[in-house]
């Protein structure tokens, strides 16, 4: 983990409710796909937990949902510094992946899928991305998955683009190892229908974000879990649902 104040670069609209913000900096803490950083709002008591989409040199880009005044402040800023955690969570194990991962992605979960794709394509592997949706207007990130030289695979609940239903509708393929992050429920189902090992990252409320107030605590097989700082990626075989 590593505190620096990072200056905000672009803060895009993608769709409605969803950002792109390039913040500039010392991003060195960055390592792993799946990672997050906890960002400083003033105003705010608690920082804003939000997955790195992608680093390149010193830019980090993250991709976040308008959901409440915190991340509405968030969406005015064009300028200016903020104050971020970065380097936080354990992030995605690369090397288990085999020739053919598949990434899956539910809503604001496709975002820590891109770094992800990018790192695996770079080591010669045949990467495919199912990325899951409500409807047509909330799609981002179709394309520049395509540009990244992924099989590319979009979802809709109601069937207003791609396939329609739900990520795991797009899962009858053959694959090596699979890569997921998404709401509960998403993981819950992937589990059910996964064909191999797989490494799951999980959303949950955090306060501090790097393992010292224990509120983001899960048991799975090996005890107890800190999502913020054991997870926020857990392994297919460690996991328990809770009833």
């Amino acid at each position: 983990m590593k505190q620096v104040i990072l200056s905000i670069k672009e803060n895009k609209k993608l769709t409605e409710g969803v950002m792109r913000m390039r913040l500039e900096g010392d991003i060195s803490a960055v390592t792993s796909p799946g990672q997050f950083v906890n960002i400083k709002l003033d105003g705010f008591f608690l920082r804003r937990p939000i997955s790195v989409c992608d680093v390149e040199e010193n830019t980090l880009t993250i991709i976040y949902k308008v959901v409440g005044k915190g991340t509405e402040k968030m969406a005015a800023m064009q300028e200016g510094d903020l104050d971020v955690l970065t380097g936080l969570g354990n992030g995605y194990d690369l090397e288990v992946s085999g020739n053919a991962p598949l990434l899956i992605g539910g809503g604001a979960g496709v975002p820590p899928m891109y770094l992800l794709a990018r790192r695996l394509i770079k080591q010669g592997k045949n990467v495919s991305v199912i990325l899951g949706f409500n409807t047509a207007a909330e799609v981002f990130y179709e394309n520049e998955f395509n540009e990244l030289g992924a099989r590319v695979i979009v979802t809709t609940a109601d069937g207003s683009y791609g396939i329609k239903g739900f990520v795991t509708d797009a899962m009858d393929m053959p694959y090596t190892y699979f890569y997921t992050c998404g709401p509960k429920a998403m993981l819950k189902a992937v589990y059910d229908k996964s064909q191999s090992d797989g490494q799951f990252s999980f959303e949950e409320r955090m306060g501090c974000g790097f393992g010292a107030c224990m509120g983001c605590s899960c048991r799975t097989l090996y005890g107890n879990k800190r999502i913020c700082k054991d997870g926020p990626v857990l392994r297919k075989e460690e996991i328990i649902w809770e009833k």
